[in-house]
């Protein structure tokens, strides 16, 4: 299927994965809402539930979400009483974030509201597409211009 351009926005990278991100908000916010999880907590739990004692500071790394936002997300998660947070014994400064038993209970609740969204997102897509578009958002994500 090929797309007729009407303007150059169709054919602009940065416009069109903008908008995709916000139709995968709008998606897994429509199947997520009883969970009660954004799509940056939800992240976040995730990463957390992979690897406990995560550094704030690796989390930036491991989530995508910038410092300021993250230590946000961290303070709701942790007034929701679904993270412990804990000085880091390899550094005093910084924090170790751990899951606390509501927390692995909401991710639970989470996680197939996750994959439906995802799933409702890419329905337009074949198998196949849909693994080279995975595959390629990763190769965009994973590119450091910096």
């Amino acid at each position: 299927m090929t797309l007729k351009m009407r303007n150059p926005l169709d054919r602009s990278a940065t416009h069109l994965l903008h908008r995709a991100g916000q139709k995968a908000a709008d998606i897994y916010a429509d199947e997520a809402k009883k969970s009660g999880l954004t799509p940056r907590q939800y992240a976040v739990l995730t990463a957390v539930s992979l690897e406990e004692g995560l550094p704030q500071a690796e989390l930036v790394e491991r989530t995508g979400i910038d410092r300021s936002t993250l230590a946000d997300i961290v303070a709701r998660l942790l007034g929701r009483g679904l993270i412990h947070r804990r000085r880091a014994k390899e550094d005093g400064r910084a924090y170790a974030i751990k899951l606390s038993a509501k927390g692995t209970k909401a991710l639970g609740k989470a996680k197939p509201a996750a994959k439906a969204a995802d799933a409702r997102l890419l329905a337009g897509l074949s198998a196949a597409k849909r693994n080279e578009f995975i595959e390629t958002l990763s190769l965009i994500v994973g590119r450091d211009d910096d």
